[in-house]
């Protein structure tokens, strides 16, 4: 479990030192929301009773916003958003605000899953199209690092499983994208 939290914060690292060299420009739409969905999904879990499972939840949160955060100290490595990027944040956060609505933990983590999933489209739109200007190292560590939620896993709870189970998924996606250009 540690070790994979200190794996996912090494490929904030080196995605953040291959954006200050100039290899990768982030989608800041959704680098701010892929911080902002899991954080909530991690505050959901816990008040759903998941312990040390939800550690990879809350580090796939903090990392993206240490990305996002880095992003404003680099004004050249930053992607030119389009309507097309604010459509998706807005949708992103609609899905936030619907769950906050509902106050419903499982709920909560459904539309935490569907606001990061939106909140990829640009990113993922951007890495298929322009491969050279995304890294590959957080989403192949993204892949692994939520694999130790089931290693810990107790009850195998919606809760505990839903949102690992999706980060597996998208950082496959996101891995595809990347590779292409190999």
């Amino acid at each position: 479990m540690i070790v994979a939290a200190f794996a996912t914060l090494l490929g904030a690292f080196a995605y953040i030192r291959s954006m200050f060299k100039g290899q990768t420009n982030p989608n800041r739409v959704t680098w701010f929301m892929w911080s902002v969905a899991p954080l909530i999904a991690t505050a959901a879990a816990v008040s759903n009773g998941v312990g040390w499972a939800v550690i990879p939840v809350f580090m796939s949160g903090f990392s993206p916003l240490l990305v996002f955060t880095a992003s404003f100290f680099n004004h050249k490595a930053y992607w030119k958003l389009s309507s097309f990027d604010y459509l998706c944040g807005v949708l992103s956060g609609f899905a936030l605000v619907v769950w906050y609505v509902t106050s419903n933990p499982n709920l909560a983590i459904v539309f935490a899953i569907v606001s990061d999933a939106i909140a990829a489209v640009p990113t993922l739109s951007k890495a298929w199209q322009n491969p050279a200007t995304e890294s590959a190292w957080p989403f192949i560590i993204g892949v692994f690092s939520p694999i130790t939620s089931f290693l810990v896993a107790t009850s195998w709870t919606f809760s505990e499983v839903a949102f690992p189970g999706y980060l597996i998924a998208i950082n496959i996606l996101l891995v595809i994208s990347v590779s292409q250009k190999k």
